[in-house]
């Protein structure tokens, strides 16, 4: 397709994919944006804490709205809390992780771009949770994932 003959469509890559108890909803893919953008909706259930190790990505900015209730993201050992309308940028580099220490579900905008990240990182996410049956998932295998999809897991204690 020529730029001028791209489809649109509201919501192309519209996919929610299932972390356990979090909810990642897919809005645009990176084939849907020619690989300038990837967006999703991260939703994470009152007291739920990432079971994933903090990481990095040195090749993307990770842009990060608040929708709905609180997300405490730590950046470079640094808690910020991102609420409903306020928005936080993750720079290429820094190790970060969210967690939601509140009382209430939150849902935030996740933008990263360019678009290196998508439902392929999280599907094989999901299926490294699911194959845990209720327990903790197994940190050598979402290690190598995170890896195979640009994400660098940053060590114990960082």
């Amino acid at each position: 397709m020529t730029p001028s003959t791209v489809e649109l469509a509201i919501d192309p890559a519209d996919e929610t994919i299932r972390l356990g108890p979090l909810a990642i909803r897919f809005l645009v893919a990176g084939e849907d944006s020619r690989g300038s953008a990837a967006v999703f909706e991260c939703t994470v259930p009152a007291g739920e804490k990432l079971r994933a190790p903090a990481h990095s990505h040195d090749a993307y900015e990770e842009t990060v709205y608040g929708l709905a209730g609180v997300l405490t993201w730590t950046v470079d050992g640094r808690p910020l809390a991102v609420g409903p309308g306020q928005a936080l940028c993750v720079p290429r580099g820094a190790v970060h992780r969210f967690d939601n220490l509140g009382d209430r579900d939150a849902t935030a905008l996740v933008i990263a771009s360019p678009a290196l990240i998508g439902p392929a990182y999280f599907r094989e996410v999901a299926a490294a949770m699911a194959a845990a049956a209720g327990g903790p998932p197994d940190q050598a295998r979402l290690a190598e994932v995170m890896r195979r999809h640009g994400l660098t897991p940053a060590l114990p204690g960082a």
